[in-house]
């Protein structure tokens, strides 16, 4: 399917003052135009996801440096005020591209980062969460990204498989709240975490974001929105738009309900994804990422679709062939 882009999004780049700018009367409020309060920043709730502009396997440089950084540029142009990163992306190359692309930054930007994995020689995630580990990782972070200090810092938990970790959570959000205390994070979150992980962590330190795999057609972690709504954190799923379906996104157009509703919206089925998401819980951040400038816009243009309750009803019952209900 070819880039969909609502009317609405026209409308919306009109009243932003973008390439289509024109007078405009009146705008609807969409659900991509609501923003969440994180620290002493406001977000945009469609981000955008910086991994992809690494090299195949999030390994080494990108193929296309020119239009890695285009698409930056444009994220930028577009209003996206929220970029996720992390020093294990390339290693080092994706901060280094965001660094040369738009520092100085923008006072708005919101950057966001994780710790607790690097890679090895062969590219291959392993765990890094010792606490000197962190501390390494976080300064990595600071230089390669040009900053005093990064405004959420995720720890991402159970990098590289191989059991539970041997370094308790305490002692590894220990560590986070001291650099936070030492003015080098704002925010602290957790990446990949359970109900248990979540409630062990609130009792040590204020959560500001949870970044887990979730997304229409993969529910599965509920409990940990749930609790996240309880408490008032945002949530940011990752992989939202593939990964309970075989086959990633494209799987999706063959959903019938995603694509019936797609067509009655003229949107494409990633874009109903998205917008079911902002939908689904008002502190809900999305990290799209991408490394085409086209998909960037469409995902973009998923924030100026308003599904109505029989979308939303419909849409609750998508689940990936051999599933179990919700």
């Amino acid at each position: 399917m070819g880039l969909c882009v609502p009317g609405s999004f026209h409308l919306w780049l009109r009243a932003a003052g973008g390439p289509d700018s024109r007078a405009v009367t009146q705008q609807t409020a969409f659900p991509g135009d609501r923003t969440v309060s994180l620290g002493d920043k406001t977000v945009r709730r469609i981000g955008f996801g910086a991994m992809q502009l690494a090299g195949p396997g999030v390994f080494g440089p990108p193929k296309d440096p020119d239009t890695a950084r285009t698409v930056l540029r444009r994220a930028v142009e577009l209003g996206v005020n929220h970029i996720d990163t992390a020093q294990v992306y390339g290693p080092d190359v994706v901060n280094e591209l965001i660094a040369e692309v738009l520092h100085p930054y923008p006072e708005d930007l919101f950057i966001a980062t994780k710790v607790g994995g690097t890679r090895d020689e062969t590219g291959a995630w392993v765990r890094a969460s010792r606490p000197e580990q962190l501390r390494v990782t976080l300064e990595q972070d600071l230089r390669t990204l040009q900053l005093e200090r990064i405004d959420l810092v995720y720890m991402r938990l159970g990098v590289g498989g191989g059991g539970p970790d041997p370094v308790p959570l305490a002692e590894q959000l220990g560590t986070l709240t001291e650099l936070r205390d030492q003015g080098k994070v704002g925010l602290i979150g957790l990446s990949a975490a359970s109900v248990d992980d979540l409630t062990t962590a609130l009792q040590i330190t204020p959560i500001a974001a949870v970044q887990n795999p979730y997304g229409v057609g993969n529910r599965a972690d509920e409990p940990v929105l749930d609790l996240c709504r309880e408490h008032g954190i945002a949530y940011v799923p990752y992989y939202p738009l593939g990964s309970a379906f075989t086959g990633g996104p494209r799987a999706l157009a063959q959903e019938p309900v995603i694509a019936s509703v797609a067509a009655k919206h003229d949107a494409s089925a990633s874009q109903i994804a998205l917008a079911w998401l902002l939908a689904h819980y008002d502190r809900m951040l999305l990290i799209p990422g991408t490394s085409s400038v086209a998909h960037l816009e469409e995902n973009v243009a998923a924030g100026q679709i308003a599904l109505d309750d029989d979308d939303l009803a419909a849409l609750e019952k998508v689940r990936p062939p051999g599933a179990p209900p919700f």
